[in-house]
């Protein structure tokens, strides 16, 4: 699930609180909190920003993140040391083998599964973000499968996977779109939720949900132009081990688009101390930050399993008008458009 930075900390009410007071009192400390915090991450946003991963990446503007030689002085990121691998035997050692999910977090999606549709529950962010979501997509698959984006149905012909597709409001304005869309989530409530919805319209009706996971369907040999996973990758056990199956069904040649939460100071404070714990706007421990990538360390992730970024892009909320945009700050949500080599 995603969440957002707040440029300028709205007067939004805090429904928790008993008196205005309070509420005067509680918004003022969390524009502070997100005041301090801005200052002390601006090191952190230019660390990550200075990396040679970055090298064949643009931003969403168009520029190219700058290297690692623009800021000399800066001192490296140590190299995270990697987990032992399982040892064989346990059949919880077997699931790890075939699942990179959490039981805790199926069971925490599973719980408010019933309430995906609900624009005002707690995936309304999503809800929210998806239309800016979805400019990014079509504006990075378009330009990669040299396909209209002025058409209706620009990605008539592709075959899209979205892992992680929850109730299913990233699939269907993808099927309205022309693709030929399969969505999987490990929650079975999720999936029962997700055909309910689609069967209301003829569209979305050929959507072909399945609750099972990533690294089944690759041992199922399945392939797609293109897959997404979006809001996933933060709470899966093993992010490399789910980027080498997000990779394993794409097919030679096509793209694979990935959002997450950075894992800054900044994205803390607006993603878990406002987001969960002042303003309310999800159930508290949705999020754990130390899950969460730097755009440095998804790009690194991807290399490894053959994936080259391209374009990574971040998502800023208007105070004013409630509306997201894309742009340049990848400090808390960011999202990053990458492909596969063709084959020859």
């Amino acid at each position: 699930m995603l969440l957002f930075p707040l440029p300028h900390f709205p007067r939004f009410p805090i429904y928790s609180c008993s008196s205005s007071a309070t509420k005067r009192r509680g918004t003022a400390m969390a524009a502070k909190l997100l005041s301090r915090l801005r200052q002390l991450d601006t090191r952190l946003i230019s660390l990550q920003h200075q990396r040679p991963f970055f090298r064949n990446a643009r931003l969403f503007s168009g520029q190219q993140i700058p290297s690692s030689d623009s800021h000399p002085s800066l001192p490296p990121t140590p190299t995270p040391t990697p987990l032992p691998p399982p040892s064989a035997g346990s059949a919880g050692e077997k699931r790890q083998r075939t699942s990179s999910l959490k039981d805790h977090e199926l069971a925490k999606f599973a719980a408010i599964s019933d309430t995906w549709w609900d624009s005002e529950g707690p995936f309304k962010p999503l809800h929210a973000m998806n239309p800016t979501r979805l400019a990014f997509i079509r504006s990075t698959l378009c330009r990669h499968f040299s396909k209209d984006p002025n058409v209706p149905k620009p990605f008539d012909g592709l075959e899209i996977v979205d892992v992680g597709c929850g109730g299913g409001i990233l699939s269907e304005p993808l099927a309205r779109l022309g693709a030929t869309v399969t969505g999987v989530d490990a929650v079975e409530k999720n999936i029962k939720i997700a055909h309910l919805h689609a069967d209301l319209d003829p569209t979305t009706s050929t959507i072909d949900y399945v609750c099972t996971t990533a690294e089944k369907l690759v041992e199922e040999g399945r392939q797609f132009d293109a897959v997404m996973s979006l809001e996933v990758i933060e709470h899966v056990a093993d992010p490399a081990e789910f980027c080498k199956s997000l990779a394993a069904l794409t097919r030679p040649g096509g793209a694979v688009v990935i959002s997450t939460i950075n894992r800054s100071i900044r994205a803390y404070a607006a993603a878990i101390v406002a987001a969960e714990y002042i303003l309310h706007w999800l159930p508290r421990g949705t999020h754990q930050w130390s899950s969460f990538l730097t755009p440095e360390e998804l790009v690194m992730i991807l290399k490894r399993s053959s994936i080259d970024v391209e374009e990574m892009a971040g998502f800023v909320l208007n105070p004013l008008t409630g509306k997201w945009l894309l742009s340049d700050d990848v400090s808390v949500n960011f999202i990053a458009f990458a492909t596969k080599k063709a084959e020859g």
